[in-house]
Parts: C-alpha cells; structure tokens; sequence
C-alpha cells in the first residue's frame, strides 16, 4: 500500500513541477508576445485573434470561442482590427446571419513577419534544445494542446 501512495506522492510532485514549468514558460512567451504586440500598436488579443486567423477564416462565433472570449468583445476586437487593415470580413455563403473573417494581405503579411519576430524573441530557450529534444518536445505539447478545452475529469480518462 506505502508503493501506491509514494507513487500517487510522485505523480503529483512530478505533474506540479510539470505545471510550474509550463507556467513559466507561458509567462516568458506571454512577454514575447506583448512585447511584440506593443511594437506592433496591437492589443495581445489582437495579435492573438491575426495567429488564429492566420490559415484560417472562422465566423465570430468560432473566433470567440478560440479566443475564450463573448461573442459582444468579439465584434468589436474585430471592426477595431479591421479599421487597421489587418482582417477582413465577408458575408457567410452558407448563413446569410453570419459574417466570416480572414486576415488580410496585410494582415498575412503582419502575421509572418510576428511569427519570425516570435521565433527570435524566444530563440534563447529554444535554442537550447538539440533537434530530438525540438521534436519530442513539439509533440508533447501538441498533445496536450489537443485535451485544451476538455473538462479535467475527461481528460484523466485518457
């Protein structure tokens, strides 16, 4: 029974240093990306919705859901965005009700050049990763990052 509790002791211990090194990793590429959206006269959800929309167009429902946000905060974030020049909005073939969003030529352009400008900013730590390291480590977050809007208990399932 104490082999059981050590390693349910382990799991945890090993799952929070998990937690804790992914939430500094987020902090420091949370700083990259302010850092590049204020250079870049961009809110961080700004510059979050052009990621998004970058090989995509979804409708603002969809967006809202990917940026966690209302669909209200939405529409708004999206004319701002579109007065700039960087999206671009058309009516749903499909649903006449709905308005479909895509980045723009400048907005394609402005996203390549972030994406570039992020790859730099944390070329310090990725750096420090040999090419193995680079791909299992790109896997396993993929991983996770496919369990990201799953409640916990469906999640521990797997």
């Amino acid at each position: 029974m104490a082999t059981v509790k050590s390693q349910t002791q382990s799991a945890t211990v090993g799952q929070q240093q998990l937690v804790d090194a992914l939430g500094v990793m987020a902090f420091a590429v949370m700083a990259a990306l302010n850092k590049l959206a204020s250079e870049n006269e961009l809110s961080l959800t700004q510059l979050r919705m052009l990621g998004i929309l970058r090989d995509r167009q979804l409708k603002i429902s969809e967006l809202a859901y990917a940026l966690g946000l209302d669909r209200s905060s939405v529409s708004g974030l999206v004319d701002r965005t579109e007065q700039k020049g960087l999206i671009q909005k058309q009516p749903d073939p499909l649903d006449g009700r709905s308005v479909l969003v895509t980045v723009s030529r400048k907005g394609a352009h402005a996203a390549e050049r972030g994406a570039a400008e992020t790859a730099r900013l944390l070329a310090p730590m990725t750096d420090a990763l040999n090419r193995v390291e680079t791909q299992r480590l790109t896997v396993l977050l993929e991983r996770m990052l496919q369990h990201r809007w799953l409640p916990p208990e469906q999640t521990q399932q797997r």
